[in-house]
């Protein structure tokens, strides 16, 4: 059965269509998680680990309200680190993390296992 979905969070940048195609597909609201200082108004980060060195990821402070149903939508599952920590935020933030879609995955590079834990996964086109 279909699920209601509340809103989806596109990460910066080619999350940012691939999420707000699948938004407006969906009747629903389009969050943008974005680098640090990107952002026009009041948020809150999360920083992660890449392979070469730290990021940090923000959303809008009332992007979601607790309790709403939140769906991750990207371009690429490669190592997962960004995903992960997207999905986290959204955790923290109190959403009902429903899963995450994506275009591509590269299944091996096992970033599946980093993003699983959050919810179900789901790829177009796997490699």
């Amino acid at each position: 059965g279909t699920q209601q979905v509340d809103k989806v969070v596109g990460i910066d940048a080619r999350g940012f269509i691939f999420g707000a195609l699948l938004a407006a597909r969906l009747g629903c609201g389009f969050i943008p998680a974005r680098k640090k200082g990107k952002l026009p108004w009041r948020t809150r980060g999360v920083d992660y680990s890449l392979e070469y060195g730290t990021a940090s990821m923000e959303m809008h402070l009332d992007a979601i309200a607790p309790g709403e149903k939140v769906l991750l939508a990207d371009d690429l599952l490669a190592t997962g680190g960004t995903a992960g920590a997207a999905l986290k935020l959204m955790r923290e933030m109190e959403a009902e993390v429903l899963g995450s879609v994506f275009f591509i995955e590269l299944g091996f590079l096992h970033g599946r296992e980093r993003v699983e834990p959050f919810g179900p996964v789901r790829a177009v086109v796997t490699f």
